[in-house]
């Protein structure tokens, strides 16, 4: 496969924090149209690597190319959901307007958003369930509300590629639920979903593709093929415990 047949490439890419390798000649290709897991143990590097191919952490080297152009020129196809904990939701703001803060990327900074930009907006939030929270304050939304807000923000910049870290974080059942039929609609539509994700007993049932990260790259690939016993020990360092749920499948039952 060459490089403008895939989503995301990433070659050599190395950081750095205070001559501290935090991540190291990472080498990753990621094919369009795939429901991505990134997991590893903390301190692996899995969000630092999601902020450098967004252009937010500048490496020390290495390259990253969006469908094979550099990232720079097609931002515009990649939407972004960060951690809920790095958001100020004591913002001043209301649900509609936050999630309307995704056409801008489209609109400029100069044009204001628009009858059709808030349409748009209540689609999204009517997608994740929140149209009825409109013009709530984001400071009084529950932790699972403000994930589905951020989720209708990054639908409404109708991109091909989604960044998502840590969705799953501290939400309700219910919540989860949503977040998972919405990035399986998602990766229907042929869209790259890439996630930070923490629950090693669900990647087999929500993800079809996974990289596993411990400052290197340890694996990437198809689930059935890369979430082995194997590459989970060495990104873990030896410390996972496994259950086997069927003959053709070894899950992880705790990392401590």
């Amino acid at each position: 496969m060459n490089e403008t047949q895939l989503a995301i490439q990433v070659t050599d890419l190395t950081v750095a924090y205070q001559n501290q390798p935090v991540l190291w000649d990472i080498d990753l290709d990621v094919p369009p149209g795939v429901l991505m897991a990134i997991v590893g143990p903390n301190g692996a590097g899995k969000t630092t690597l999601i902020k450098s191919i967004l252009g937010l952490i500048k490496p020390a080297a290495g390259r990253v190319w969006i469908y094979g152009k550099p990232y720079i020129e097609q931002r515009r196809l990649v939407g972004y959901v960060p951690q809920r904990g790095s958001v100020d939701w004591d913002f001043p703001t209301n649900v509609m307007d936050v999630v309307m803060m995704g056409r801008y990327g489209a609109l400029g900074w100069i044009k204001r958003p628009g009858k059709a930009e808030r349409q748009a907006a209540s689609e999204a939030l009517d997608k994740v369930g929140m149209l009825d929270f409109a013009e709530r304050q984001i400071s009084q939304l529950s932790g699972g509300q403000q994930q589905r807000v951020f989720l209708a923000r990054a639908l409404v910049q109708d991109a091909q590629i989604y960044f998502m870290d840590e969705p799953f974080q501290g939400v309700d059942a219910t919540t989860e639920r949503t977040i998972v039929a919405l990035l399986q609609e998602l990766r229907a539509q042929g869209k790259t979903v890439v996630v930070v994700h923490h629950d090693l007993q669900t990647v087999n049932e929500y993800f079809d593709w996974v990289m596993l990260l411990n400052v290197r790259r340890i694996a990437s690939g198809p689930v059935e093929e890369t979430f082995t016993a194997d590459n989970l020990k060495t990104a873990y360092g030896g410390r996972v415990s496994f259950l086997r749920t069927d003959p053709t499948c070894v899950l992880p039952e705790e990392v401590v």
